[in-house]
């Protein structure tokens, strides 16, 4: 459940579509729009991966007054599409008269995943330069979604869709359980803290939260280390696009993979 706020903000629940479907456009949306008449409930959002066909359906889905929580999302590369297609979409559900105040989505972004892949690349660099960038390309990540999102949701290209109703597709922060015990257990929390986020926190992490964590809005501070960070993984040879790409192949594998152990398990 997301807990983000008031005025109807609060409460949504996520249901995945099988991301067996995650290339397929059109059964996406036929399987999602199954999904919301079986619920039958407003506070509901479908899960939709952001692979080129998912983010395709979004759309579509968004087009068509369908709350939307578009997952395994990896790097910049998919926030941009993500954001463009929620926007084109809302467009659409406007312009054919729909309620703008019915429209909700969130675009959940992983964050240990990144982490892990570029750490491992760092590692095997082994250079000085190259050990010392280890553990900070996530949050980098998520500084510098945080920016688009303020730059593209709070201007001009949004403005007339916000004047309408339609409120902004909010930042999530997936995959905030840290893997590597060197690190911080809070490392995919305190930094990350700003409004208009939601932080999916595993019960261990919360508890760590509640336990010793330091709550302020730290999300829009380091933003130029942040830049320099990506730049000097660049020079190493990482493209985070790059890495996003790959994540997201295995992130659908393993959905699918956790999908089956589901439906095996109901079907006992």
């Amino acid at each position: 459940m997301h807990l983000q706020g008031d005025g109807g903000a609060a409460g949504y629940v996520s249901l995945e579509v099988s991301p067996h479907l995650a290339h397929d456009e059109d059964r996406t949306v036929s399987e999602a729009k199954r999904l919301r008449a079986a619920v039958g409930r407003e506070n509901l959002l479908i899960k939709v991966p952001a692979t080129p066909a998912g983010v395709r359906a979004f759309e579509r889905l968004i087009a068509e007054g369908i709350n939307i929580n578009v997952t395994l999302m990896f790097s910049l590369r998919h926030e941009e599409a993500v954001a463009k297609a929620y926007i084109h979409g809302a467009k659409r559900w406007v312009d054919s008269g729909g309620d703008p105040h019915q429209l909700k989505s969130v675009a959940s972004i992983f964050l240990s995943r990144v982490d892990t892949l570029v750490d491992k690349r760092l590692t095997a660099i082994g250079t000085p330069e190259a050990l010392a960038l280890r553990g900070k390309a996530a949050v980098a990540l998520g500084k510098l979604a945080y920016q688009r999102y303020l730059s593209r949701f709070h201007g001009e290209s949004f403005a007339t869709l916000a004047k309408s109703g339609i409120r902004p597709q909010q930042l999530l922060w997936a995959s905030t359980s840290t893997k590597n015990p060197d690190y911080s257990d809070l490392l995919y929390v305190e930094p990350l803290i700003g409004p208009e986020t939601v932080n999916t926190l595993p019960d261990v992490t919360l508890t760590a939260l509640r336990d010793h964590g330091h709550v302020a809005d730290t999300l829009e501070s380091g933003v130029e280390d942040a830049q320099r960070h990506v730049a000097a993984l660049a020079a190493l040879g990482i493209d985070l696009d790059e890495v996003g790409e790959v994540l997201q192949v295995e992130g659908v594998k393993q959905f699918s993979e956790a999908y089956d152990k589901l439906i095996n398990y109901v079907k006992r």
